[in-house]
């Protein structure tokens, strides 16, 4: 599994917005400028987490983007699921069924537990806590 550049920049403008004071409206040239993207990218990146209740948007002068949880409250997970949706590693995860070796296969049960770990330990990794780590 290799995560996508948009998430990566998506990741990485949540990181921006999380460091901002609770509320406050980041100007899109403002988020573009520090973090090196380009502003059809950032539209584009950021519509999933519009979406997914985790970014806000104003338009007009004064516009921009700002957080609608707190940090503490958004997960890499969040992230990750909202760019690319749910985390599978395989596609008899996807549709449980259509692998004819379902029934028997001793890997399926092993995909499962490791994408259980792997959504748990992203869900743990909070923007808050991202944060603390950057002022490190």
């Amino acid at each position: 599994m290799i995560i996508t550049r948009a998430t990566e920049y998506a990741i990485r403008a949540v990181l921006h917005l999380a460091a901002q004071p609770e509320g406050e409206i980041v100007l899109k040239k403002d988020i573009c400028r520090e973090q090196d993207i380009t502003p059809a990218f950032l539209t584009k990146i950021l519509q999933p987490l519009i979406k997914a209740g985790v970014v806000g948007s104003q338009r007009g002068v004064g516009g921009g983007f700002y957080l609608l949880k707190k940090p503490s409250e958004i997960s890499l997970l969040d992230i990750l699921e909202a760019e690319e949706g749910t985390l599978y590693l395989n596609q008899c995860l996807v549709e449980p069924g259509t692998c004819e070796r379902d029934a028997f296969c001793p890997v399926h049960g092993a995909w499962r537990d490791i994408r259980q770990e792997l959504s748990s330990v992203l869900s743990k990794h909070t923007f808050q806590q991202l944060l603390k780590r950057n002022n490190r």
